[in-house]
């Protein structure tokens, strides 16, 4: 058996450890780690959990990339319709870690009641359409289905609702410009399948979702022909990468968009929260760190004259240091388990019955507060802290080398 950790086991094990003056600064020290590891896997889920929601919200409704004809249109409406015919649609082939396709459309609006109006902006859907994310969003009623005949039943926000006074099942008039503005605009009447909260008041308080059929017609387009499609990737991280490689493998009439781009504030936002998470894993570490070197220099200094003794028969510094930092990583670990179990606990317990709120969830776009956290983010944390905090411990171990045997021995 290695020899000092025998030794450093022996010390831990000890029944004069646990009644000795270090015993409550050990107990100290292991608290301020199981505390910061609380609150770094707390920063790490918050600030992710927040990430993947605002991320989620926001292409539920663009999509990852959007495909366009080529053309100066900067607007939220539809212009210059795309053709159905291309190679990368129905089925998503030409590149890789694509999830789904759609077609899509978008016509400006103005819906129009008895007491009030409100400006929209109609999103046709088809068939294609991927209505998984707003399974989460509906509050009343149920999601249109349009995969049969043209169906006048539209998909609207709590926000825009609320506005209009309407409710699901209620009737309304909705107009469009036609392409000769001089004309009379193109009248259409909807009625309400379903209402939907997002929590992004941005976008609620855009979109309507409507069939698509509905704006081809309008625009006096062919059944082949639609506004844009929006692309779904598997992974959010190869946006940028994915974007080159799709506008590098269509037409060159065609022209590719970003979530990233459309929404350029928003992400800026939440990149910001890597920086504040980066932050509070740093402060923490350093108070944990802090906190057992004075722990370890304090067992270094309890068993003096047992340093003494090991040096006179002859144990080298560096073989006594090994002895103590086995001692102080013994007590991280403990402290890391603690830590762990508690903070997870919190962490599930947040995820399965949102006890915290956000004060403010204009704010943050959601009034809870999301966690996320996967299994290599957690060992990572786990491992990068145990190491950062041991080689903390070396330099203070070091004053080992100054203890004479002689001096030691006659300490008391």
């Amino acid at each position: 058996m290695n020899l000092e950790y025998f030794i450093a086991k022996r010390l831990i094990k000890g029944t004069a450890n646990k009644i000795s003056i270090s015993a409550p600064i050990i107990k100290i020290a292991i608290a301020a780690i199981a505390l910061g590891i609380i609150m770094m896997l707390i920063a790490i889920a918050t600030g992710m959990g927040l990430k993947h929601k605002i991320r989620e919200k926001v292409t539920a409704f663009n999509g990852h990339i959007q495909i366009y004809n080529y053309d100066n249109n900067l607007s939220d409406v539809s212009v210059v319709p795309v053709s159905l015919e291309q190679e990368f649609y129905p089925e998503f082939k030409i590149a890789e870690g694509i999830s789904h396709i759609q077609a899509v459309a978008t016509k400006g609006g103005i819906i129009r009641t008895e007491d009030t109006f409100e400006g929209i902006v109609a999103k046709g859907v088809g068939k294609d359409y991927n209505w998984t994310v707003f399974e989460e969003y509906l509050v009343d009623g149920q999601l249109p289905e349009y995969d049969a005949e043209l169906n006048d039943e539209v998909f609207m926000s709590s926000l825009t609702a609320n506005r209009l006074q309407l409710k699901t099942g209620d009737t309304f008039y909705t107009f469009f410009p036609k392409q000769d503005v001089t004309k009379i605009w193109n009248q259409r009447k909807f009625k309400i399948a379903g209402i939907y909260n997002s929590g992004f008041e941005e976008l609620d308080g855009i979109y309507m979702f409507i069939d698509i059929r509905h704006i081809q017609r309008i625009n006096k387009w062919e059944a082949d022909q639609v506004g844009n499609f929006e692309i779904f990737l598997n992974e959010f991280d190869d946006i940028e990468e994915k974007s080159k490689e799709i506008y590098g493998k269509t037409l060159s009439n065609l022209d590719t968009h970003t979530v990233m781009g459309k929404y350029g504030k928003i992400f800026e936002w939440i990149g910001l929260f890597d920086f504040n998470i980066a932050l509070i894993i740093s402060i923490m570490i350093i108070v944990g760190g802090i906190n057992m070197i004075t722990a370890l220099l304090v067992l270094i200094l309890e068993r003096t004259q047992m340093i003494g003794i090991l040096k006179a028969l002859g144990s080298a510094n560096w073989s006594i240091r090994k002895v103590f930092l086995y001692n102080a990583t013994y007590l991280i670990t403990i402290g890391l388990l603690w830590g762990n179990a508690i903070g997870l606990g919190i962490i599930w317990a947040q995820n399965k019955f949102k006890m915290f709120k956000f004060p403010n969830p204009k704010e943050y776009y959601i009034d809870y507060i999301p966690v996320h956290i996967d299994l290599p983010t957690v060992l990572l944390l786990n491992i990068g802290v145990l190491t950062l905090c041991v080689l903390m411990l070396l330099i203070p171990s070091y004053i080992i080398t100054k203890i004479t045997p002689v001096k030691a021995i006659q300490f008391k």
